[in-house]
């Protein structure tokens, strides 16, 4: 198999993980296959489906494209559900700014390291504020936040305290103040 051979088929999001291996361990120096093998973990990967296409070939291969220079491959594994805590860990502090905001959105990123990313540069730190396990004293620093977007993001956190989503629904921005009464009624029929 050439190399567009093997770019065509990761572009099949339901190509086996095994041939994903196979394609990634023979073209491991090759930065534009390896950046399709990260694309095809991406998309056969979904936040709101965590369990799907949990494997210990899929954990295998997000290691080692943490360890890739090809910044795409990184941010893919920051994002991916599935990557490894002692990933995320590492990935907290990469040099990339926008590496390490994914590792603040990840949902499977614990609380101790989120606490970490709260010091960083303000890309990361807006990551923070729709992570469920992002801790609720940081929330209620975001959600004082200037930028609206961040607040919103807050409002909508399933995580967020019932007493700062009743302080959000008085938000100047309406759109902040409408996501805040809309997870508060969420919580209610709950």
């Amino acid at each position: 198999m050439n190399k567009e051979q093997a770019i065509e088929k990761l572009e099949d999001k339901t190509l086996p993980l095994e041939e994903v291996k196979t394609i990634f361990e023979t073209f491991c120096n090759d930065m534009q296959v390896v950046g399709q093998v990260a694309m095809n973990l991406s998309l056969r990967t979904s936040v709101y489906e965590r369990e799907k296409e949990k494997s210990p070939i899929m954990e295998e291969l997000l290691i080692k494209l943490s360890e890739v220079e090809d910044m795409g491959s990184r941010w893919a594994v920051a994002k991916n559900p599935h990557t490894p805590i002692h990933i995320l860990e590492k990935l907290a502090k990469d040099e990339v700014n926008l590496v390490r905001a994914l590792v603040a959105t990840n949902p499977n990123t614990p609380s101790h390291i989120l606490q970490t990313l709260f010091s960083d540069e303000k890309i990361v730190r807006d990551g923070l504020s729709g992570n469920p396990n992002t801790p609720a004293k940081i929330l209620k620093t975001l959600a004082d936040d200037s930028d609206k977007m961040v607040r919103m993001r807050v409002a909508e956190n399933p995580s967020a305290p019932l007493d700062l989503l009743e302080r959000l629904k008085k938000d100047v921005d309406e759109n902040v103040a409408k996501a805040a009464e809309a997870n508060l009624n969420k919580r209610r029929e709950a």
